[in-house]
């Protein structure tokens, strides 16, 4: 088969209904995690933001076969699913306890252990990416890289926390519908794909309302409840030195936050992709613009796509890399916020 695509022959529909699905018992409760590949391949671990699971907040790029192949053919994939985010999940107990942030990065823990994973690469957005974040933090040596989609990294400022409380009460209550429902949509998708008057709601926004229908309102408040008492992990990311790529859209809430991020990492070995005209969920409103910067990130472990050379299937190790391949500048990103516009009628 010729490969001027670059690109391999993938059965895209494959990649998200014949992944196998383990429920992992951990220190705070069990959780999903749907596993897709060769499990001897190097371990990217996802986490999904508030209310999302992994079908729905890393659809969109797995569904890009360019960046289906580059991730496939590399790693195997282990997707976390946050308790009671799971499809068709029966409401967590009120006597259950609500996880602190810091359980939920333990848990990340435990689901390595039960697989028997060492050092892996992590894909997080916003919630998922702080959670991610806060796990590399403490388990530093268990985490090779980060790639992060509109991450948060400070604590709530009140404005946010106010809002969230507020939001909380209406999950409580009324579920994931009505206002609860617009608001976790805005904070998804920027204003291009929610539609207005003149313009009709997009498909992939149409999806992800639907999907909210069916979601337990009580689970969905658990998480949000955790990660809005989230703290400040300012001075633990100077001490962070796992290279890290960070994507954030134009229009995403969480701008300034992963800003701040970039500015308190080692600027040796992080970079920040700005996506124009995109909200937060950068992974299903503009998936294509994080394929270049991923390429030449995972560069930097020796892994690329098929049609390249032929990657590594030992575990990923940094000590591997030529120093030329840690600096931002080989990722063909710059240190600064960059624009990456795609265009919409590709």
């Amino acid at each position: 088969m010729g490969d001027s695509s670059g690109s391999v022959s993938i059965d895209v529909e494959r990649i998200f209904f014949g992944g196998k699905e383990h429920r992992v018992i951990t220190r705070y409760g069990p959780l999903s995690v749907s596993v897709y590949g060769d499990e001897d391949k190097p371990a990217l671990i996802t986490y999904p933001d508030v209310a999302l699971n992994y079908m729905s907040c890393f659809q969109g790029l797995f569904f890009c076969p360019e960046a289906a192949s580059l991730l496939l053919h590399n790693f195997c994939i282990y997707h976390i699913t946050p308790q009671g985010h799971e499809l068709g999940a029966a409401p967590i107990s009120s006597d259950v306890p609500v996880p602190s942030v810091d359980d939920l990065a333990d848990q990340v823990a435990d689901v390595l252990d039960f697989f028997g994973l060492g050092s892996v690469m992590c894909l997080g957005v916003t919630a998922g990416a702080y959670v991610l974040t806060l796990f590399a933090t403490k388990y530093r040596e268990r985490v090779v890289g980060l790639i992060l989609v509109s991450p948060l990294c400070k604590a709530p400022s009140w404005s946010e926390w106010l809002y969230d409380k507020v939001l909380l009460n209406l999950l409580y209550y009324y579920g994931t519908r009505g206002l609860v429902k617009e608001s976790l949509l805005q904070r998804y998708f920027s204003m291009e794909v929610r539609g207005d008057g003149e313009d009709p709601e997009s498909e992939i926004v149409q999806a992800c309302r639907s999907l909210l229908d069916g979601r337990q309102g009580a689970n969905v408040w658990r998480f949000l409840q955790a990660i809005n008492g989230r703290h400040d992990l300012t001075e633990a990311l100077k001490k962070l030195q796992c290279r890290t790529l960070i994507f954030v859209g134009e229009n995403s809430q969480f701008h300034a936050d992963a800003v701040h991020m970039t500015t308190k990492l080692d600027r040796r070995y992080c970079a920040l992709v700005e996506v124009q005209a995109c909200g937060s969920l950068v992974t299903e409103e503009q998936p294509q613009a994080m394929l270049i910067p991923m390429e030449y990130f995972l560069m930097g472990y020796g892994l690329y796509r098929p049609s390249q050379h032929e990657s590594p299937r030992s575990t990923l190790s940094p000590f591997c890399i030529s120093p030329e391949l840690l600096s931002p500048e080989s990722m063909g990103v710059k240190l600064k916020p960059i624009k990456t516009r795609i265009s919409l009628n590709v």
